[in-house]
């Protein structure tokens, strides 16, 4: 049956597919299916010019929508990765990253490279020279869950 249709429907088929993909991207959004939709549109229209053409197979098709495709996603991941907006808040959900310059003092000394300060309402391991505790360190960086301190 689905092969009977795709033959009466000739070059016409890729186009309502195409249609059928940016439909369900209407219901279904997270810009996916666009790119997959345009790529059948892209195989219409080719198969518009070419379906009398000897080598213009289904596996050919198949390859040229598959490639199209492919190829519309990611100029499309491109773009819109291009448009983002630089955020006012870039380290919004990165807390150990919000956290560097930041100065505190030891609430236990760093032994063996390995200590504990209080920021704020959170005790932080931190890993740094072996100080005593109170002495005052500067956070130099994070790596998600330990600070690298050194002294201030």
């Amino acid at each position: 049956m689905l092969a009977r249709i795709i033959g009466e429907l000739g070059p016409w088929s890729w186009w309502v597919l195409g249609m059928l993909l940016l439909a369900a991207e209407l219901v279904m959004p997270g810009v996916f299916l666009v790119w997959i939709g345009l790529g059948a549109i892209l195989t219409g229209a080719l198969s518009l010019l070419l379906w009398e053409a000897g080598f213009w197979t289904w596996q050919v098709q198949s390859l040229v929508f598959a490639a199209s495709a492919i190829i519309f996603t990611l100029i499309g991941r491109r773009f819109f990765s291009s448009l983002e907006a630089a955020s006012d808040e870039p380290l919004l959900n990165q807390r150990g990253a919000s956290l560097v310059g930041r100065t505190a003092v030891l609430a236990e000394p760093i032994r063996e490279g390995r200590g504990r300060i209080r920021l704020d309402d959170t005790f932080w391991v931190v890993s740094g020279p072996d100080l005593p505790a109170g002495a005052r360190v500067r956070v130099a960086s994070s790596n998600g869950r330990d600070l690298q301190v050194e002294e201030a």
